[in-house]
């Protein structure tokens, strides 16, 4: 995984760890953990990462450069 990927998108929206372990429900040291690739990160939060950012779980995973958002009824859906 693409971990460099994580943070670079989090800077791009002024965030701090803290506030996306809040998202996740997680600790900031967990989300640190993920961010260095000291942890594997579970799909479940993948999956709600992508839905925060607007993007795909490729593009988090490094397997595209593309960063085209999810249509909104992708995003829509539980």
């Amino acid at each position: 995984m693409n971990i460099e990927r994580l943070k670079e998108i989090r800077i791009d929206k002024d965030l701090l760890q803290k506030d996306i372990a809040k998202i996740l429900n997680i600790t900031q040291v967990q989300y640190s953990r993920y961010e260095t690739g000291v942890r594997i990160i579970p799909i479940y939060h993948l999956v709600k990462l992508a839905q925060f950012y607007h993007t795909s779980i490729d593009y988090l995973l490094g397997l595209t450069d593309e960063r085209k958002p999810y249509p909104e009824s992708i995003l829509n859906k539980k």
